[in-house]
């Protein structure tokens, strides 16, 4: 999330997104995506047409959907599956493109979207993320509900330092 003197009301897709996005490219395989997810350490990124326009978004649920499809069993488990945001071996995923895996119905918005939709859209549709697109749909940033709740935590702390002024912190001092 980006600093801004906005009320929190006021916020848009455009204050909150995250512009440092991980691509991925329609034809690149399954196997090389997951590396790059993993690299960068999020669990999921929009995947690209040649043109640059968004046409799906490829997450870690797609990976577990891969498995559940192929009735994968238990050997193709991360080793440490219970504790990782990755439960699949990177190295026994096929090596097709990620078009076929990927979730091509994508909840998009513009960049005026304010926090409310932000977060009804996240609801409505069960998801953590919202890609936020340009207008030829190309990818410019995505929030994520981390940052609808750092959001929501800032503007918080903000009215907390309002109510916990000096003459109240007292309150908490235990007496001698």
């Amino acid at each position: 999330m980006r600093l801004t003197s906005k009320p929190f009301h006021a916020l848009t897709a455009q204050d909150l997104m995250s512009p440092e996005l991980v691509v991925i490219p329609q034809e690149m395989t399954l196997r090389n995506a997951a590396h790059v997810l993993l690299q960068a350490q999020v669990s999921g990124a929009p995947v690209v047409d040649e043109s640059g326009r968004c046409v799906g978004i490829l997450s870690s649920t797609d990976f577990l959907r891969w498995m559940d499809e192929h009735k994968r069993h238990s050997a193709h488990l991360h080793p440490h599956a219970l504790s990782s945001e990755w439960p699949v071996d990177v190295e026994r995923l096929p090596s097709d493109t990620v078009k076929t895996y990927m979730t091509q119905d994508v909840v998009a918005t513009g960049p005026h979207t304010s926090i409310g939709q932000l977060a009804e859209m996240m609801l409505n549709a069960h998801i953590h993320r919202i890609l936020v697109v340009g207008a030829q749909h190309q990818p410019l940033g995505i929030v994520t509900s981390i940052d609808i709740l750092a959001a929501v935590a800032k503007s918080l702390s903000g009215v907390r330092e309002t109510w916990a002024g000096p003459h109240t912190a007292s309150a908490f001092v235990k007496p001698r």
